[in-house]
């Protein structure tokens, strides 16, 4: 099976570090978040990949050109322009790279890429993990029967709540560090989609996959949820990036499934 991700966004909320680099490039770790999200995959035997590009895609090209360099020992003959490999760590994947356009929408870049996918195939965006368990998610899916599957998640809150005393209203009877949220479950990515999701998609450059498609999928009672109650984290915000961070450095890495 193929997994789809979404990798050609501008990252506006994240500028700090999507100014010098597309948002799934930023690290965690010392590895760019699409490189978490793919080894995510991976550990479930997804080793295809289908990345769509858009802003500075030539730094995610550049990436797995030298993919193999980043994680082995070599040696550089100058004078017989040769390189020798020692100790070669680098993943089994076959990555294809598309490039989507920089303007345009997650509808479009999907649509951009119909004539790579062969069967059933999954789809995320490059800036969110979680501790999902991809088997358990597509045997969910063909269960179904459904053209498509998303995941839903309910996020924790920002921020610690309070819960005050019936009768002494000053009295605070409990505090929660991270809540969660309103209890709304929301669109957590990690789809798993048919090929006649492409017919939904009718524009290459202004398609919006959460607004038309979505709705029409409703619509047609053809869009199932899959609940995942457990980790899920996005990173839009450097307040995000630093909370993954924090936990990657930790003895808690709730998504490394590796």
């Amino acid at each position: 099976m193929q997994a789809v991700i979404l990798a050609g966004g501008l990252g506006t909320r994240i500028s700090e570090e999507s100014q010098l680099k597309p948002k799934p490039m930023i690290e965690i770790g010392g590895q760019p978040i699409l490189w978490h999200i793919m080894k995510i995959y991976a550990s479930y035997g997804i080793t295809e990949f289908i990345i769509c590009l858009g802003y500075k895609g030539y730094m995610i090209k550049e990436y797995f050109l030298n993919y193999t360099l980043h994680f082995s020992d070599v040696t550089f003959d100058i004078k017989n322009n040769s390189v020798i490999y020692h100790q070669d760590i680098s993943d089994p994947w076959k990555i294809t790279l598309i490039d989507t356009g920089s303007e345009t929408m997650t509808g479009g870049r999907i649509k951009r890429i119909e004539k790579y996918i062969d069967d059933t195939f999954c789809l995320t965006y490059g800036d969110g993990l979680s501790d999902i368990n991809i088997t358990n998610l597509i045997d969910f899916h063909k269960k179904q029967s459904k053209i498509a599957t998303v995941t839903a998640v309910q996020p924790p809150g920002r921020y610690g709540a309070l819960e005050f005393d019936s009768i002494n209203t000053y009295l605070v009877k409990s505090f929660l560090e991270k809540p969660c949220g309103d209890r709304a479950w929301i669109n957590g990515g990690f789809f798993v989609l048919e090929p006649k999701i492409f017919e939904l998609i009718e524009n290459l450059d202004t398609a919006i996959w959460e607004d038309a498609p979505l709705h029409n999928l409703v619509a047609m009672n053809q869009l199932a949820a899959y609940k995942h109650s457990g980790f899920w984290q996005s990173m839009d915000t450097m307040r995000d990036k630093n909370h993954l961070e924090s936990l990657w450095s930790s003895d808690n890495i709730p998504w490394k499934s590796w």
